[in-house]
C-alpha cells in the first residue's frame, strides 16, 4: 500500500479551510484501488502508473476526499464507489456526475489479493465508511477516526453521538494491533486509540 499526500481546500457550510489528505492506493503490481481521490489526480495517477485500477472508493464524499475523483475515473476508466447516505453531499461538489456504484456495510472489494471490508461508520458524514483489510492488519478509516480522537461533527450531515456509536462498535472491535490509516495526518492503531474513548465522549468531540 502506498500514502500519496495532496493538499487543497475543504469547503462546507460557508467556510474554506487549506488540507493535506491522505490518498492511499492498495494493490499489486497488475492492479490498484484507489481510496479517496483528493485535489490532485496526477499525482494520484502517477503512483498508480500503468496498473488496472479496480475501482476509486471514496470513505466519504466531502468535497476534499473526491474532488480529483471524476478526472482520476476518466482517466483510467474505473468506478467511482460511494455509500448512498452520502450522495447529497457527493452532489454539492459534482452535480453533474453520479458515482458509478454503491458501496454498502459488509460488502467485500478485491484487489490483487487483498481483501477489504466495508464497514458503515456514519458520524463525520451519514455514508461514512471504513475499510477494514485483515490479511494486511491495518484499516482506512477516512475522517472517522484520526490520531487523538474522532473526526470533526461541528458542521451540516454530522452527529457526534453516531460517530462515538460507530468507532466503539466498528473499530474499537478489531484486533488492537490493527493500524489505523487516516484521511488526514498519521496513523496510529486500534490498541492506542481505544483507551481513550472515555475522554472523547467527556469533550464531547
Amino acid at each position: 500500500m502506498e500514502r500519496v499526500a495532496t493538499t487543497g481546500f475543504f469547503e462546507l457550510d460557508g467556510g474554506r479551510w487549506e488540507v493535506e489528505n491522505n490518498v492511499w492506493v492498495v494493490g499489486d503490481d497488475a492492479e490498484a484501488l484507489v481510496i479517496d481521490a483528493a485535489h490532485d489526480a496526477d499525482a494520484i495517477a502517477a503512483a498508480v502508473g500503468d496498473r488496472t485500477v479496480r475501482a476509486i472508493v471514496a470513505t466519504h464524499a466531502h468535497n476534499d476526499h473526491v474532488n480529483a475523483a471524476p478526472e482520476l475515473a476518466d482517466r483510467t476508466g474505473a468506478p467511482i464507489l460511494l455509500h448512498p447516505d452520502d450522495l447529497p453531499l457527493w452532489s454539492a461538489t459534482h452535480p453533474d456526475r453520479a458515482p458509478d456504484g454503491e458501496l454498502a456495510d459488509g460488502q467485500r472489494l478485491s484487489v490483487g489479493v487483498t481483501e477489504l471490508v466495508v464497514l458503515h461508520t456514519p458520524g463525520h458524514a451519514p455514508g461514512a465508511v471504513c475499510l477494514h483489510a485483515p490479511a494486511l492488519g491495518t484499516v482506512f478509516t477516512g475522517d472517522t477516526l484520526f490520531q487523538g480522537g474522532p473526526g470533526a461533527t461541528g458542521r451540516s450531515f454530522s452527529d457526534f453521538p453516531t460517530i462515538i456509536d460507530s468507532i466503539r462498535e466498528r473499530l474499537l472491535t478489531l484486533p488492537l494491533g490493527t493500524v489505523v490509516r487516516t484521511g488526514h495526518g498519521e496513523t496510529t492503531t486500534i490498541g492506542q486509540e481505544a483507551p481513550h474513548l472515555p475522554e472523547w465522549i467527556a469533550r464531547g468531540h
